[in-house]
């Protein structure tokens, strides 16, 4: 499932998504009178609960809602439908992201807990994953996210060019790798099949309908003889352990090619 940020109303969205940005906006604005039972934040705090606890699927006003005691109905004055909930829901939790890395420590050691700490925000919140990058909710938690990165990447030295390339590597290996592992553990609680139990029976029927495979493809058997993740933890699922090992691989892969491109701009 793919959900597309920006659909609601242009206008209304943005002035949603920046509301405790601007001065005397929603968020800062003193109210007369006793405080409304409802708001923009709970309703939003209330969409994300229902998307971590049930996933993207589950998501509707009604469902929100019904988390709230209220009807869909009451909702629609604060926020004007899911478009616009999912955008706010979505740069919201975005906040829970650090952006206090230590620089002392260098910029591959911050960036590296920069890749961590998002690899372990996807995994709490995989419903996430399912926003598409192809169009970017554009709120505040969403840029301060980018800001921070591109703190730690510019103590590189490297110019806008080369670390705008950096950034959107970075990113496919971090979320990536993290869409794997998260669409790994729907699967096996869709299906009530692990991914264990999945791989023995279809690999039984490989070799049984394509005795001849290791000749066929010959490099696929050494890679995966050869370059098989050791298992170190039993309770680990096989794709979660092959997930982790993409994410660290590639991390490692792209911050040596930082080095490479820093040594050469030297």
């Amino acid at each position: 499932m793919v959900v597309f940020a920006g659909q609601g109303d242009p206008r209304r969205s943005m002035a949603l998504l920046w509301r405790d940005e601007r001065p005397g906006g929603a968020r800062t604005r003193q109210w007369p009178g006793p405080k409304p039972a409802l708001s923009v934040e709970v309703i939003v705090r209330a969409g994300i609960a229902v998307a971590d606890a049930e996933g993207m699927a589950a998501l509707s006003m009604r469902a929100v809602g019904e988390r709230l005691g209220r009807t869909a109905m009451a909702l629609y004055t604060y926020v004007p439908g899911k478009s616009e909930l999912v955008d706010l829901m979505y740069d919201q939790v975005l906040a829970e992201l650090p952006h206090d890395y230590d620089p002392a420590a260098g910029w591959r050691a911050a960036v590296t807990s920069w890749a961590e700490d998002t690899w372990e925000f996807y995994l709490r919140h995989p419903w996430v994953l399912q926003v598409s990058q192809a169009r970017p909710v554009l709120g505040p938690h969403e840029y301060r996210a980018l800001e921070t990165l591109l703190r730690l990447l510019y103590a590189t030295g490297l110019d806008s060019t080369e670390l705008r390339r950096v950034v959107g590597t970075l990113v496919h290996v971090v979320r990536g790798a993290a869409r794997t592992v998260a669409e790994s553990r729907v699967a096996a609680a869709s299906t009530g099949v692990s991914d264990e139990d999945w791989w023995l029976a279809r690999s039984g029927m490989l070799e049984e309908v394509v005795p001849d495979f290791a000749e066929r493809f010959p490099l696929l058997v050494r890679l995966e003889t050869e370059g098989a993740v050791p298992v170190t933890d039993d309770s680990v699922p096989y794709l979660e352990r092959e997930a982790r090992a993409a994410f660290e691989g590639g991390l490692a892969v792209v911050l040596d090619g930082v080095e490479a491109a820093i040594r050469r701009a030297r």
